[in-house]
Formats: C-alpha cells, sequence, structure tokens
C-alpha cells in the first residue's frame, strides 16, 4: 500500500510539473469519456485489476494518451480501445511496474506475470506515454529484475530489445536513462550470440521461442536459421551502431558495424528464395523450406532488404488471395501451401496461417517502411497500407462487441481461442503506434529535425487530428483539415508543438522541419 501511494503520488507531481495532465490542444476529452465509458461496460466483471481499474480509466488515460479524431469510426474506437486495454496490463509490483501479455496469470511466465515475446511491441505502444516511468520500470525490470530470479524469461524468446530501447529514445530523449543501459545492451547482444548463433555467424531459433510455434517452417527441435531472429539481431546490431555514434563510442561502433553489415548480406545471401521471391528460413538439414510465410516480411521492420524491384516484389502476396490476403486480415502462411492450417485449430497457437495480431503489426511496420524509405516499391502503395490497417481495425471484434485475442480464423474472424480468459484483452501486438508512427508518420529521431510522412492516402479523409503527443519534451498536435472548417485552425496539414505552428502544407505529405 505504502509503494502504490507513493507510486500515485510521483505520478500526480510529475503531472502537475510537465502539464500533461491538463486539457491543451485542439481536442478535449469528450469522445475519450465517451469510449471509456462503453469500455467499461462491456467489461463489468473487470475479473482482473492491476495499477488502474476501470473506475480510474478515464481519469488515468486523460492524463496519459494522445488523444486522436478521424473520419474512420472503427480506426478511432479500436485506438482507445488499444490504449483502454493497454492500460489494464501496467502491473505494480515491489519492484517496479512491468507491462503483462495475458491479463491473467500464464505458466510460460515469469516474475509478475511477464513474458518477453511481445516486448518490442509493448515497447513501441509505450513511448507515446505521458509517464514514461511505466515503461522505464518495464525495460529495467528485464535487465536488472529478471535476472536475479530462479526462473528467468528475458531470452526465452526472440527480441529487437535493443532496437525497441533506441526508439523509445528517439521519442522520450533520456539520455541518462539510455548511458545507463549501454553496457547491458553489449552483454545482452552477446548473450544471443553465445546462445543461438549458429556455425556461419547467423541466428538459429526454434519456432515457439520465436512465439511462432507449429508454422509449416518451425521446429521445437531443428536449429532452423529463421527470417525473425536474424532480422531482429540486425535491427539490434543497427541500433548499437546508432547509441554508439549518441555517445561517441568508437570501440562499440566498431564491434557493432560489421556484424549489422554481415547480418544484412546474409539474410539475403542465404534466406532469398529466387524463383518463390521471397524471404524464407533455411533448414538446418539444408535447403529452404518450400512455403512463404509472414516472417519472410519482417527484413523489412528493420529496412534490411536491399532498395531493389527483385525484393519488392515479395509485397504482391499481400495482395493476392492464395498468398497473405484474406477476409478478416493477413494470413501467417500463403493460402495456397498445402499445409495451410493444417496443424490443428484452436488447441494451441497455431502459426500456419490463422490470422495473429502480432505479425499484423510486424507486417504493417514493413510496408510503412517500403512506402517511406524505399524507390521501388512494386505495387504497393499507401491505398493497399490504409485498406489493411482498416482491416486490421475491423477484426476487433467478438459477437459484435469490441475485442482483442490471440489469433482469427482468417475466414470469419473466429477467435480460435474463443472468449478464454488468457486470451482477453491480449497484449501481444501494436495499434496506437502504427497510427501515430506510420498512419499520421511521425518519425523518431534523435537530432532536433521534425519528420512526419502520412500514410494516408489522398482523398481518404477530409479531416483528422492527433493531439497531445509527447516528443522531445514538447508536446505537438497534427491537424489534417482540408478545407480549414472542423479544427479553425486554418486549411491543410498544420503541425504545431506546445500550441505554437512550426510548420503547414496545403497537402497532406512528408514535411521535416525544426523542432523548436
Amino acid at each position: 500500500m505504502k509503494y502504490k501511494l507513493l507510486t500515485l503520488l510521483c505520478i500526480a507531481v510529475f503531472h502537475f510539473k510537465t502539464g500533461f495532465g491538463q486539457k491543451a490542444g485542439v481536442l478535449n476529452t469528450d469522445d475519450l469519456k465517451r469510449y471509456v465509458n462503453e469500455f467499461n461496460i462491456l467489461d463489468k466483471e473487470e475479473a482482473v485489476i492491476n495499477l488502474v481499474p476501470n473506475v480510474q480509466s478515464f481519469d488515468w488515460l486523460s492524463n496519459n494518451i494522445p488523444l486522436f479524431d478521424a473520419p474512420d469510426s472503427a480506426i478511432e474506437r479500436i485506438y482507445y480501445f488499444r490504449w483502454w486495454s493497454y492500460r489494464k496490463h501496467i502491473k505494480q509490483t515491489p519492484e517496479g511496474h512491468v507491462i503483462t501479455e495475458f491479463i491473467t496469470p500464464a505458466n510460460h511466465a515469469g516474475k509478475y506475470n511477464a513474458i518477453s515475446s511481445g516486448l518490442g511491441h509493448q515497447i513501441n505502444e509505450g513511448r507515446w506515454l505521458h509517464n514514461q516511468q511505466y515503461i522505464k520500470d518495464y525495460i529495467n525490470f528485464w535487465f536488472y529484475v529478471d535476472p536475479k530470479h530462479k526462473v528467468q524469461r528475458f531470452h526465452a524468446f526472440s527480441s529487437w530489445i535493443q532496437d525497441a530501447v533506441y526508439d523509445h529514445y528517439k521519442v522520450a530523449l533520456d539520455r541518462p536513462f539510455l548511458a545507463k543501459l549501454v553496457p547491458d545492451l553489449d552483454a545482452d547482444y552477446e548473450k544471443w550470440e553465445a546462445e543461438k548463433q549458429a556455425a556461419n555467424k547467423m541466428f538459429w531459433q526454434y519456432d515457439v521461442r520465436d512465439a511462432m510455434e507449429e508454422s509449416i517452417s518451425g521446429s521445437r527441435t531443428a536449429k532452423n536459421i529463421r527470417p525473425t531472429i536474424n532480422s531482429y539481431m540486425y535491427g539490434n546490431a543497427k541500433a548499437m551502431v546508432e547509441i554508439a555514434e549518441l555517445f561517441d563510442i568508437d570501440s562499440l561502433k566498431r564491434k557493432y558495424k560489421p556484424k549489422a553489415e554481415f547480418l544484412r548480406k546474409a539474410v539475403h545471401e542465404k534466406l532469398w528464395d529466387d524463383t518463390a521471391s521471397f524471404f524464407k528460413v533455411q533448414y538446418e538439414k539444408g535447403g529452404l523450406c518450400d512455403a512463404r510465410e509472414a516472417i519472410g516480411y519482417i527484413p523489412w521492420y528493420f529496412n534490411l532488404p536491399k532498395d531493389k524491384a527483385k525484393y519488392a516484389k515479395q509485397w504482391d502476396q499481400i495482395l493476392d488471395t492464395k498468398g497473405f490476403n484474406a477476409p478478416w486480415g493477413l494470413t501467417t502462411a500463403e493460402r495456397r501451401h498445402p499445409e495451410f492450417r493444417t496443424h490443428g485449430s484452436g488447441h494451441g497457437c497455431e502459426w500456419d496461417g490463422a490470422v495473429w495480431p502480432y505479425a499484423t503489426t510486424q507486417t504493417l511496420k514493413g510496408l510503412s517502411n517500403l512506402l517511406t524509405e524505399y524507390k521501388h516499391k512494386g505495387n504497393m502503395t499507401k491505398q493497399v497500407f490504409y485498406d489493411e490497417f482498416h482491416k486490421y481495425a475491423m477484426s476487433h471484434q467478438m459477437n459484435g462487441k469490441t475485442y482483442i485475442g490471440e489469433y482469427q480464423d482468417e475466414k470469419n474472424g473466429e477467435w480460435l481461442k474463443g472468449d478464454h480468459p488468457r486470451s482477453k484483452f491480449y497484449n501481444h501486438s501494436g495499434f496506437a503506434d502504427l497510427i501515430i508512427n506510420d498512419l499520421v508518420g511521425l518519425k523518431p529521431r534523435a537530432d532536433n529535425t521534425l519528420e512526419v510522412n502520412p500514410l494516408l492516402p489522398e482523398g481518404q479523409w477530409d479531416w483528422f487530428c492527433l493531439d497531445r503527443v509527447p516528443y522531445h519534451g514538447k508536446m505537438l498536435t497534427f491537424v489534417w483539415d482540408k478545407d480549414g472548417t472542423k479544427y479553425g485552425k486554418g486549411k491543410g496539414f498544420r503541425i504545431f508543438a506546445d500550441g505554437k505552428e512550426i510548420a503547414k502544407s496545403d497537402k497532406l505529405k512528408k514535411i521535416k522541419t525544426k523542432l523548436i
């Protein structure tokens, strides 16, 4: 009780000093309150209560999340639903806060029900909270608390922790926090090398330890070379190079630059199937898997693939109904494959084709990077991104009610675990981050340049507003108002920092400006 009161007091002081708890900017909290009331009614039983109970959820969310207003009611609703659900997973412990994956206790979890499989998604989502103590505690948990316990779970699953921590820094700009972590990030990478590096210096992993068990290409015994962990470790090595540059640590840069370069080259040489035009799993026994799987899109999450048309061609498969395109979302394996959805249905955690929000988040991130960072985009457009993201939003339902679970039937949207208590409010993917970082397009940087690259297709929306976004110690507001009548801030695309306009454009397009 003493710890809880101290935490609440610290939060109150934090909000008082920063003004985060005050109503400011363009939007008010009326829509948020309406949504919260609706979600609270749907969760009358509130079986599990962690740091913030439902009755306090409106106040907590009002003080902690960016506000969003959009003409697409499905996307707007799920934006708030996912924040409301995320809040349920913030758990206070005697050793700081953690973010849980399952709302109920899981047998394979570590201390405080913490599981590392969705760690990267949870950090990316949480970096937009106004009070960053929750995420800082959670990062600290994995580096400093989990190792003290008898059963350690940090390396139970592959992760892109170095990349996520650096991406967190680029939003919060908390230099002392990152500086403290540098030796631990370095040691963690070395531990992965000791545990999962193959003779050819690439990384192997069991599919279950990628949190993707019972996949077509996977195994619980064979040491297969997978696009997952090799992309993660590339992203982690690249992040270490940038962290080394930030702190001017030449030895660290010399250490990780060759590692990143090697993995990038090796993924192209060892995992690319030129005939299938796809990145695939290489079996320990030799040869590539004959199935195209969603994990082949993960390299783009870290901008790993070369900017060539032959690689961009892979993305055509998300448009193909025999590939990954299904009525309820992007499948985790190509639908034409004879082993598609053959590993059981709803009895375990099958990644042989069912729709998983975890994978959808990764694929949409990869597509966003293709559209914003690459010249060769193949047949991919902003409209493709929007349509798939809208489909993702629409999938958040069960029996006509707003819902997020583990994984779904690709044809009818049935959650294959049913309304299982462990699956309810499943915190194993991202959504708000896809709106802030990708659809609206705020691209965090370590310097003083504000970069925004929206993925909203031309003519799709006449207006939207993303308000109270914490970034580099300021509050940002993004307003798109085609004719200037919705928000009264003028026509076009306008960006504000602490209420002061810093950039504007007649069109919704990429903007770079100094953050003043």
